[in-house]
């Protein structure tokens, strides 16, 4: 299928023919209404539950659907794709379906609980190799491997019968508003390289096209965004890797068109306030997101005017977290919210220094959270690696006044990165 157009309607053809293949391999996700969101944000919130997809999120129904579309025989003898996930998976579980063999390339840092859910559904068929430190260079290497082989690659995004396979998600959702009686006045996806925003925003815009289309990025992968101002994609030299599933250097060419097209805004959001929806959302509704999967909700407090009173569809694009991963993730809600410092301060290398430090600098409602020490030899002062949790982030005013009375060279360490990494 060879489509270039950005006119939604010829989408619509091509993503409702993608329906009718997928109908019976994919789950019809819910449209959940949210009460917890609705209230705390004074509108109608639904939730397309992606997270509940075979393989825990959207990523089947374009990676099925692309596979079909390639000639029986040719598939047969295997497929390629490169993913940090979420693409690995549907891959893997068409594989497996089709009993067709896949290679699949990955991330080194990809999380191990996306790496052995891929073999999961995958099963004998797939074998998956670990190459470079991002999705960029596992796909370049792919792309290679498929050239050499003769195999067809399954691109991630850019690609014609992934986005249609990803428009399907529309499909679902506009289907049971209507039967519930509702008029969407937002649909808000997430955006890696941009395979889901494409799909949704081209299909609800040929079917509903009163409907906004906001698409959402992390704060430090916001690839599609910079595409936006450079007009056309260009590679980010800088990545945060954190949100994995949407951790992409660089967007497709295709997709950006049908994103700049279909598209009515697009919002980053820092990954810090990504973490404390995660928590959020598995704390108030029990529900796992991935921190691809919790951005279109994360994105709602920027815009809690615009959307007061409005009936807005939030798609949950996938749940597949890492338990191993919340820590981390506790940690950077909390920094982000203001609640949890770290410092280097030199501290007095006599008995009761430490005591000294609990009464005069911290408050009555601060919990020391770290306390690294390593005492020098021949030294009136050693450093320490000091981690603090407040109650409340303006606490903080008063406790650095404090600090610089007990040290006044004491360094904090969000300032400096490069000690950040290091020490934290």
């Amino acid at each position: 299928m060879e489509v270039v157009s950005t006119n939604v309607k010829t989408w619509q053809k091509h993503i409702e023919e993608a329906d009718q293949v997928l109908k019976h391999t994919v789950t019809k996700t819910p449209l959940h209404y949210d009460r917890y969101l609705s209230e705390r944000f004074d509108c109608q919130i639904y939730l397309k539950r992606e997270d509940l997809q075979k393989v825990r999120s959207f990523k089947l129904r374009g990676a099925y659907y692309a596979i079909t579309k390639q000639p029986k025989a040719r598939i047969q003898q295997g497929v390629v794709c490169a993913s940090a996930g979420n693409h690995a998976q549907g891959v893997a579980y068409t594989c497996q379906e089709l009993q067709i063999p896949g290679i699949i390339f990955m991330p080194t840092p990809t999380p191990q609980q996306k790496i052995t859910q891929v073999q999961f559904f995958g099963g004998a068929m797939v074998e998956i190799r670990l190459v470079g430190d991002t999705f960029d260079e596992a796909a370049t290497a792919a792309k290679q491997y498929a050239v050499l082989q003769g195999l067809p690659f399954i691109a991630p995004f850019d690609d014609p019968a992934i986005i249609a396979g990803q428009g399907t998600v529309a499909v679902e959702y506009l289907q049971q508003a209507a039967e519930q009686g509702l008029t969407i006045d937002y649909v808000i996806a997430a955006v890696g390289g941009g395979g889901l925003l494409s799909g949704v925003g081209c299909y609800t815009k040929a079917v509903s096209p009163q409907t906004k289309v906001i698409g959402v990025e992390p704060a430090g992968a916001a690839s599609m965004t910079q595409a936006f101002a450079t007009g056309g994609p260009v590679t980010l030299a800088e990545l945060d890797k954190f949100v994995d599933g949407a951790a992409v250097k660089r967007v497709g060419q295709l997709t950006y068109e049908c994103v700049k097209a279909t598209t009515d805004a697009l919002y980053t959001v820092p990954e810090g306030e990504i973490c404390q929806t995660i928590l959020d959302l598995y704390s108030k509704q029990a529900i796992v997101v991935e921190p691809a999967g919790a951005l279109s909700v994360a994105v709602l407090e920027q815009i809690r005017e615009m959307i007061k009173g409005k009936t807005i569809v939030c798609v949950i694009s996938g749940g597949n977290n890492d338990i191993s991963r919340m820590e981390e993730i506790e940690e950077r809600a909390l920094i982000y919210q203001g609640l949890k410092h770290y410092f280097l301060v030199n501290f007095p290398q006599r008995p009761g220094a430490l005591k000294e430090f609990v009464t005069q600098v911290l408050g009555p409602d601060d919990d020391i959270t770290r306390f690294e020490y390593t005492k020098k030899v021949n030294r009136g002062t050693g450093p320490v690696v000091l981690g603090i949790q407040l109650k409340r982030a303006s606490d903080v005013h008063s406790l650095l006044e404090r600090l610089s009375d007990f040290d006044t060279n004491f360094i904090e360490l969000s300032k400096h990165p490069s000690l950040y990494t290091l020490l934290v």
